[in-house]
């Protein structure tokens, strides 16, 4: 899945990879509002690598967003 800025040609805007696991930790604390502890369980990972997870994901995900970036999550 990719998000780019509109009216922008792929070839030339820089990727930014956000990784399937970086989202869903995202998804289940941001959007779905669980705790990091319950969105290990959800996962099978530690709190510890929700929370490293989250952190990574956010920053990619604003970095992209303020660059004007295209956003390709894998």
């Amino acid at each position: 899945m990719i998000f780019k800025p509109a009216a922008m040609p792929m070839k030339d805007l820089e990727q930014v990879v956000l990784y399937h696991d970086e989202a869903e930790a995202m998804l289940l604390c941001d959007e779905r509002g669980l705790t990091q502890e319950e969105a290990g369980l959800k996962m099978g990972v530690s709190r510890g690598t929700v929370q490293r997870l989250v952190a990574s994901g956010r920053k990619k995900l604003i970095g992209a967003i303020f660059a004007g970036h295209a956003l390709v999550i894998e």
